[in-house]
């Protein structure tokens, strides 16, 4: 399978942070903290790449080439760091014509702390979001039960079986080969519509009424129609009869009300329907029965009160009809 349409991301999106580790590029002062922890064969043991004993000089000269194949995004093996201490190494390697393939070590000192399997996560998901990668492959020794937990836990799952030449072991081994396919991302869940009614209260000199939102309210400041949600059970008629009553102290009747236009808005935490109703006939003077600010509007100076984005669409279509 040719990946290379994939590789498009750069160390730039570096370093990946978790609840307990830092994943980051290797550096050259690493090296004796890698030569420490490798150089012990239940470590090395297990890693068909590395010899034993491993000197210092290789760690440094492995550390050079993984710089450069970030670089080159052919491979992005990283330290994996807890506390600031190096505890083992994880890596990612592109292959142009074979699945990503995944590896890591964590030091013997810190087995049974579930390192690997966060690291591992951690670098999954950056694959996935920062590489578009959706497979990947890694192989285990048969008897490396631990690791072969780790993977299932992520959701690798057995593919095969082969054998492979590790130069710790100075032969070849059995390994089970393991693939995983990432889940597609969960769409968003979808945000609830809330059915709002509002109305353009039009005096006989052409004006229109805009109301200001009180502080201490949600878009506080800005100016909108008068209106508010609907009750279980209200129409859009109803509602706005008893909003008109309750905001303003005027009564109107659903035969004075004439739908026009409506507003359909995505907000942060809910989706906006808005109809918005003409009135020109009502009974009672205008009066703020809430405290919040009045202000009859020529249609032309509309655009002269900041308002809801739900709203701002409506100002031309009214502005045009009237």
């Amino acid at each position: 399978m040719d990946t290379s349409t994939s590789m498009a991301a750069t160390g730039a999106s570096l370093p990946i942070v978790t609840a307990r580790l830092l994943l980051r590029r290797l550096v050259a002062e690493d090296a004796a903290a890698v030569t420490r922890l490798v150089n012990d064969y239940s470590v090395a043991g297990n890693l068909a790449r590395v010899p034993f004993p491993y000197r210092e000089q290789l760690a440094q000269e492995w550390i050079a080439s993984a710089g450069a194949q970030i670089d080159s995004k052919d491979a992005y093996h990283l330290a994996i760091t807890r506390d600031g201490a190096l505890v083992g190494c994880i890596g990612l390697t592109l292959r142009r014509n074979a699945l990503p393939e995944i590896g890591y070590w964590i030091g013997r000192k810190f087995w049974g702390q579930g390192l690997a399997r966060e690291a591992a996560a951690a670098l999954l998901d950056w694959a996935q979001t920062e590489l578009g990668l959706v497979e990947v492959e890694a192989d285990v020794l048969t008897d490396n039960l631990a690791s072969q937990a780790v993977l299932r836990h992520l959701g690798f799952v057995e593919s095969g079986s082969g054998v492979q030449q590790f130069l710790s072991r100075n032969r070849k081994m059995p390994v089970l080969m393991f693939r995983r396919v990432a889940e597609p991302p969960k769409p968003p869940a979808p945000k609830p519509v809330l059915l709002v009614v509002a109305c353009a209260l039009v005096d006989s000199d052409g004006r229109i009424l805009l109301a200001q939102r009180p502080k201490g309210k949600q878009l506080e400041g800005l100016w909108e129609f008068p209106g508010g949600k609907l009750n279980d059970g209200e129409t859009p008629e109803a509602a706005l009869i008893r909003e008109l009553r309750e905001e303003l102290s005027i009564e109107t009747q659903e035969s004075c009300l004439s739908p026009l236009f409506f507003a359909s808005h995505a907000y942060e935490k809910f989706h906006l329907l808005m109809p918005l109703y003409i009135c020109r006939k009502w009974q009672g003077r205008v009066t703020s029965a809430e405290g919040q600010a009045l202000a009859w509007v020529r249609p032309e100076k509309l655009a002269d009160y900041p308002m809801p984005p739900a709203d701002v669409p409506l100002v031309a279509l009214l502005r045009d009809f009237l």
